[in-house]
């Protein structure tokens, strides 16, 4: 009874936490278009709960001047500010911080579309919330840059996370879990490097609602398999992983087209992301692993305790389905 309720305990405790209404967290994102030699068109999006959004925003040096440029307004998960920017004097070379980044946990990606096309990219941490503004991207800052954005998207995209979860429970044996596992992400690092190079693409909304469906299918097999069911992702779980990842590389392109790759380096870009995306994943497989052996959660447990992961997860990936198809008609 008492190995019971602990299971119970650790499931609730790793599902309770998940932000039912939420689709993932991603960081504060300043986006700066050059419109001419010294003016720029800002954009500014800030995590948010509801109209209550963090207390930071961008601060030029001396000699530019920010003016807001329309009404801030909050979309899923954020608050978006317009501004637009002038100077007397080009923006490369100067400093920008992020005031009050240092109270948060929250990092700030950079984007900036220069005149003539150049792409830069880089990212703001609590740690570090001042930085240069170059006029283009080197190698390194490309790989830092993106691979710390990959690593933030799978851990926080919590739809992503349920799905490698479910796919866990339901695998049996080290060796067919890594296989599981590697096939997953063969599939969806095939779909965003397609999507990205725009060689294929789906519409986001459809895709989004289909990847809380596959998480909802997983959880009915869990079901069936804890019933002693044969199910096809019981004996074939790469298949099923290798299926359903090639819809959530669509997802992660959604997000890593959102903010955008530096002109001069869209394949360092994409192959780093792509690092990060996996490195976040590993890490999240080896925490999992380490929990389930921690407190020896492969005991024959009494079948409706097996069940509560199963209806837990499909529960939430239920109302994220209903959620998304309703926004498509909103």
């Amino acid at each position: 009874m008492k190995r019971s309720l602990r299971y119970i305990l650790l499931t609730l405790a790793l599902l309770l936490t998940i932000p039912i209404g939420a689709h993932e967290i991603r960081p504060a994102y300043l986006q700066i278009v050059q419109q001419s030699d010294n003016q720029y068109q800002i954009l500014w999006k800030v995590p948010a709960m509801g109209v209550m959004s963090l207390k930071i925003y961008p601060r030029f040096e001396d000699g530019f001047q920010l003016n807001e440029a329309g009404i801030p307004r909050p979309v899923s998960g954020a608050m978006i500010h317009n501004y637009t920017l002038s100077g007397n004097r080009p923006l490369e070379g100067s400093h920008i911080e992020i005031v009050n980044l240092n109270k948060t946990m929250v990092d700030v990606l950079v984007n900036i579309t220069y005149l003539n096309g150049e792409k830069v990219s880089l990212m703001l941490h609590p740690d570090a919330p001042i930085a240069l503004l170059p006029g283009s991207s080197s190698k390194w800052q490309v790989v830092q840059t993106y691979t710390v954005l990959g690593v933030e998207h799978i851990w926080f995209g919590i739809d992503h996370l349920l799905f490698v979860l479910a796919l866990i429970i339901i695998t049996k044996g080290f060796k067919k879990l890594v296989t599981t596992i590697t096939a997953f992400t063969l599939a969806h690092s095939i779909t965003l490097s397609m999507a990205v190079l725009g060689l294929a693409n789906l519409p986001g909304p459809p895709v989004e609602a289909i990847i809380a469906l596959s998480i909802v299918f997983l959880a009915l097999e869990m079901t069936k398999i804890h019933q002693g069911k044969p199910t096809l992702t019981a004996q074939k779980p790469w298949l099923v992983a290798f299926s359903f990842g090639l819809l959530h590389g669509f997802g992660f392109a959604g997000a890593l087209t959102e903010v955008g790759l530096p002109q001069s380096e869209i394949p360092l870009a994409l192959a780093f992301f792509n690092v990060g995306v996996e490195l976040g994943q590993l890490a999240f497989v080896l925490a999992v692993l380490g929990v389930l052996r921690l407190l020896s959660l492969k005991k024959d447990w009494p079948l409706a305790v097996k069940n509560i992961p199963a209806y837990a997860i499909g529960s939430i990936a239920a109302f994220w389905t209903i959620e998304r198809v309703v926004g498509f008609f909103g």
